[in-house]
Formats: C-alpha cells, structure tokens, sequence
C-alpha cells in the first residue's frame, strides 16, 4: 500500500533544541481482546537509513517481517516492554500501557533525553525527561514507524507462537484482535488463559459457564 515515507523532522528539531538521543515510541495490542500489550522503541542513528519503512499498519505481514532485522540492525538501540494479559486486568489498560513502556525505555540500554510518541497521551510520563506527543507519528516520523514495525512483529510472533497451544481461537491469523471467526470461538469455546477477562465484550459474546467472569471497579471501554 503506497503511503507518503516518514521522515526525521522531528527528530532534527529536537536535536537543534539541545537533545543528543531521542527515541520513537509506539504501542500495539491495547485493542486485542488476547495476548500481551506492547510497546516498542527505537533510537535511529542520525544519517543511515533503512528503506521501506512505513507505519505498520500500512504494510503487509511478509513485509514487516521483511524489514524486521533489517531495521533491528540499523537502530543504535531499540527494545519492545510487555504487559501480559494478566497485568491488563489487573492494572487497567492505561497502567499497563505505561508498565509496557517504562520497561521497554529500560531495556534501551541507553538513556534517552527526548521521546516522540504516537498520540495525544503521554504514556511514558517522567520515563523519558521531554516527550513530544504528535497525532499520527507513525506514518509521518521515521523512529515511530520503526518502533511500530519492531513492536508489531514481535507481538505477532508471539501469538502465532502461542496459538499452538490455543487452536480454537486462530491466533495466528487474529492475533488477539477482534473478528468474526475469534467472535464465534468465544461463543463456542468461552476464553482461552490469555484473553483479558475483565473488557466488557466478554459479556457480550462468552458463555460464561464455568469459566469466572472478572470484574474490575473501572470497566475499560473496548479500544
């Protein structure tokens, strides 16, 4: 899908105003009815580039997987933090984003002076010490779009991974997310140990029999 290439604007910008390593954040899953929550990092270096580099969401699959070394080997650090599903019910959607990204930024293995991050929400909070917080940074900022395609692929691996052991729900096409066929595996089977069990569509589509239903005081809105 052809889509305008994301350039280093902005991290040209942060460099003119005093920061010496920014790092491009971007999460992926938060709308996943399974799997973990992930959040993915890269710090780029200033002239060498990797081409093909978009926002994942406008690139197939096979091409993300294409690039994933190719960019893993570029970045001068990078790393992708976790929140399972257990922790998603147990902290919320927010808190486990935020728990995802602290342990992604010190995964880095360097510290960062200034972070751009895909959105209106700071997410990162006094993790990293500036942050600038830009509407659809993925497909216009180059270290965003790396750090979408670093934390998108190693979330689909994990869940094609796991979908082995939970064939039922077709992790390894939906990757946790919602479908038709993944709507109609809960309505047959109920949900398997890695749905989050406290998001409101569970009451909507599991026959909940012997399964318990959690409950948290603040139900999550469903993305």
């Amino acid at each position: 899908m052809a889509t305008t290439a994301p350039t280093r604007t902005i991290e040209k910008e942060l460099r003119a105003a005093g920061h010496d390593i920014i790092v491009g954040v971007d999460e992926v899953g938060r709308g996943a009815w399974a799997g973990p929550l992930m959040v993915g990092a890269a710090v780029l270096p200033r002239e060498k580039r990797v081409n093909g580099v978009r926002d994942s969401k406008m690139l197939s699959e096979a091409n993300r997987e294409r690039l994933f070394d190719r960019i893993a080997g570029w970045c001068d650090a990078w790393a992708v933090g976790a929140a399972s599903q257990e922790e998603c019910d147990e902290l919320g959607m927010a808190e486990a984003q935020r728990l995802a990204a602290r342990r992604a930024i010190a995964s880095l293995g360097v510290r960062p002076t200034a972070a751009v991050v895909d959105g209106k929400w700071n997410f990162l909070g006094s993790t990293v010490p500036h942050v600038e917080m830009r509407v659809k940074a993925d497909k216009y900022c180059l270290s965003v779009a790396a750090a979408s395609i670093l934390a998108k692929v190693t979330r689909d691996r994990i869940m094609r991974e796991v979908s082995v052991s939970y064939p039922n729900w077709s992790f390894e096409t939906n990757k946790g997310y919602p479908c038709p066929l993944h709507k109609a595996a809960l309505q047959g089977y109920g949900p398997s140990a890695i749905h989050r069990r406290t998001w409101i569509f569970m009451d909507h589509y599991v026959p909940w029999t012997g399964v318990p239903r959690v409950v948290r005081p603040e139900q999550p809105t469903l993305f």
